[in-house]
């Protein structure tokens, strides 16, 4: 299912963040459940490129905020060398990212959206695109992803009750926004490196679910990504002829 008006809510274009930790929960409200397209953008290292007419400095807190998304604490046991940030880029840039294999960046010039070469993710404002065929199929939100909002929305708000019991109003948004994709990052490669030393190496739908995924929804995300970090497991959920 795309994106739809209820998966997103609307903020003031000028929205001032100040400093970087007062940036996540925004970037939550901007980008709603498609915080988790670009989650599996991330996870994956692909070329994420966000656009933004003058002034950019919330988006170089967005491109700060995906960042985080990929988070995990894992590094030595699987291969990917994790995403390297750009906070700003022009066409003086072009050159050095037409080598970049991995990078999330963000951009006031809208002549990258012609030069698809360099990116495979656009973001322009809350539009989520892809020229690549291979990957729109992620641009799709899984039932597990809108699961995956609620339980950060709900982690977020037990922390502020928390802190207000005690008599402390300020929350550390960037703890608990890196907290919990840290969590959920370390569970789904522990339950993948957990699988590929089994003996069969199979990959079932409970294990799917186990990480936060849908066993449906979420194939083509879990296909690329063992093959992303080489994690030697055998999938094992069904892929229905005529998914909805």
């Amino acid at each position: 299912m795309v994106a739809s008006a209820n998966d997103i809510k609307v903020l003031p274009a000028e929205l001032k963040v100040t400093h970087p930790a007062h940036c996540f929960s925004q970037f939550i409200q901007f980008f709603g459940h498609q915080v988790f397209v670009l989650w599996k953008f991330s996870l994956l290292g692909k070329r994420i490129l966000f656009f933004s007419p003058p002034p950019i400095g919330v988006v170089c807190y967005r491109v700060y905020c995906c960042c985080c998304l990929a988070s995990h604490s894992m590094h030595r046991l699987l291969s990917s060398a994790g995403v390297k940030p750009h906070f700003y880029i022009n066409i003086a840039d072009i050159d050095n990212l037409e080598s970049e294999m991995s990078y999330i960046a963000c951009t006031t010039e809208k002549i990258f959206e012609t030069k698809t070469h360099l990116y495979d993710v656009y973001v322009d404002n809350q539009i989520v695109t892809t020229p690549s065929d291979s990957l729109k199929d992620l641009l799709k939100i899984s039932d597990a992803d809108r699961d995956k909002f609620q339980k950060l929305n709900n982690q977020r708000n037990q922390e502020q009750f928390l802190r207000e019991q005690i008599g402390d109003e300020t929350l550390d948004e960037e703890d608990v926004f890196t907290s919990f994709f840290m969590e959920q990052n370390n569970r789904l490669f522990q339950t993948l490196l957990d699988v590929s030393l089994s003996q069969d190496r199979q990959l079932m739908s409970d294990h799917m679910k186990s990480m936060g995924l849908d066993p449906i929804g979420d194939r083509a995300f879990l296909m690329e990504l063992v093959e992303t970090y080489g994690i030697d497991v055998m999938l094992m959920v069904d892929n229905p002829c005529c998914p909805n």
